[in-house]
């Protein structure tokens, strides 16, 4: 299946609701983040993508249409030049709103690896495989090894800002959560659903579905 929507936004930017509305308007199945947990299988293939093993991400995206947050965002360059009819989401959110929201959900889930990864009675072997994958992907490829404030808000500034850069103006949608169907809609040409436009994956939720656990206490 050839991708026709590419998401260039970072997580925490809105990417579970965009995933759940393309996929009501027919652009599905979409990748996010969210996948890999009910496909522990994929962990090593973008693990091995992360740290330069492999450079083909055509196994772990076989069969969806669309991909939006981690992993796909790691790759969304060379999934541009490789889908050239694929349509980019570019998804923002205020860089420190943005960075208060990651770091009470996905930057916590890191700090919680961190502190048992030299324990491997600590946590079971898929949920460390996955957190390895997360690690990497993030961590090391997204942000260099640090997490800290104001370097993860400059990468996150210059991520946005290449992103508008390098895509031509009528092949990108430049949105924020708050936009809704409209914008999104006239951008691939689908009619507005009746339904509200999904809202997912906040904070709260997010911190309930993966709690965050004191260090040397398995999953």
């Amino acid at each position: 299946m050839t991708l026709t929507v590419i998401g260039a936004g970072f997580g925490r930017t809105g990417t579970l609701s965009l995933k759940l509305a393309l996929e009501e308007l027919g652009f599905g199945p979409c990748y996010h983040m969210v996948e890999t947990i009910a496909r522990p299988e994929h962990d090593p293939m973008w693990l091995a993508l992360a740290t330069g093993k492999t450079r083909d991400w055509r196994p772990v995206l076989a069969g969806y249409a669309s991909t939006v947050d981690w992993p796909g965002v790691m790759i969304w360059r060379e999934l541009a030049t490789a889908y050239p009819g694929a349509k980019i989401i570019l998804t923002l959110r205020d860089p420190e709103d943005w960075y208060a929201s990651a770091s009470a959900t996905i930057f916590d889930r890191m700090l919680e690896f961190d502190s048992v990864r030299d324990d491997p009675s600590a946590v079971d072997p898929v949920r460390r495989g996955h957190m390895e994958m997360i690690n990497a992907v993030v961590v090391d490829n997204g942000f260099s090894g640090s997490l800290e404030k104001s370097h993860a808000i400059a990468v996150f500034n210059a991520h946005n800002e290449a992103v508008r850069r390098l895509v031509p103006r009528e092949r990108l949608l430049v949105c924020e959560p708050s936009c809704g169907w409209e914008p999104l809609c006239e951008f691939l040409g689908a009619p507005v659903p009746a339904a509200p436009y999904p809202k997912a994956n906040t904070t709260q939720e997010f911190r309930l579905r993966f709690p965050v656990k004191p260090a040397g206490k398995a999953s």
